[in-house]
């Protein structure tokens, strides 16, 4: 392919050889955002451009918001891998990813700048409109692939972007102390937990026991829902904030 014309009016195009169909007739109905984690905003675009990285996305997001497309969002570029959610695997097949530039680990987690965050916001509006993406199905790599991602890390403003109307967000409950449940830990309550994490969309075993799976997707949800401590922990803070997103969901009855 030598070059489309892009989804979203304002972004550059720079074709990625790294995409295919997307499979058994799958369309996107989820938004995966992304950190680069490499030095530079033009590393991670060769990287994504590269028939040797065999990765891609949808877009690239520069710290000073300028937006590349690289595949055409009907195909199914390569930005997921393995994961899973609610239920389903093959997520490059269901979503759109956007990659944002920042160097994550390398540099010790620095802030998104806030142009490139009204940046992601406008094309992640424009893309959930597009393909009809409710707000519970923008979510970030490490929700799909708890335990192999962490990205876009705890350092990634969700909360501005709530307040920009995208994604599925409830105000954290405060990080204090009672009880709580952990690694090694098994029962009824374990398994209540873990009932919790499934039906909000984790991919994860509910056995009773406080294992290693579960450990990673409560880091996950800390991630994404309860930044203050990420310790995989759950603890009285983290199961009040997935209940009252669940509570919150239109789906989920009261």
């Amino acid at each position: 392919m030598s070059g489309f014309a892009p989804d979203h009016a304002g972004a550059d195009v720079r074709v990625s050889p790294n995409f295919g169909p997307r499979r058994e007739g799958m369309s996107p109905d989820c938004l995966i955002l992304h950190y680069t984690g490499m030095e530079t905003g033009e590393a991670a675009e060769a990287w994504l451009c590269a028939p040797e990285s065999e990765v891609s996305s949808h877009y690239l997001v520069h710290e000073d918001g300028r937006i590349v497309q690289m595949v055409r969002e009907a195909d199914r570029a390569w930005h997921a891998g393995r994961g899973s959610w609610k239920g389903v695997s093959d997520v490059n097949s269901f979503s759109i990813g956007i990659e944002i530039v920042n160097p994550g680990p390398l540099a010790d987690f620095p802030p998104f700048p806030d142009g490139q965050i009204e940046t992601v916001a406008l094309l992640a509006r424009d893309i959930c409109a597009r393909w009809s993406i409710v707000p519970e199905r923008v979510l970030a790599h490490s929700d799909v692939a708890p335990g192999r991602k962490s990205d876009p890390g705890e350092a990634f403003p969700w909360s501005r972007l709530a307040e920009m109307g995208i994604g599925h967000y409830v105000e954290p409950s405060a990080v204090r102390g009672g009880r709580f449940l952990a690694m090694g830990d098994r029962g009824e309550p374990v398994e209540a937990f873990q009932s919790m994490l499934s039906l909000y969309g984790y991919g994860i075993e509910i056995n009773g026991l406080f294992d290693e799976a579960t450990r990673a997707a409560v880091e996950a949800f800390q991630r994404h829902f309860r930044p203050a401590r990420v310790d995989g922990v759950a603890d009285q803070s983290t199961i009040e904030t997935l209940h009252r997103l669940l509570k919150a969901l239109p789906s989920i009855p009261a």
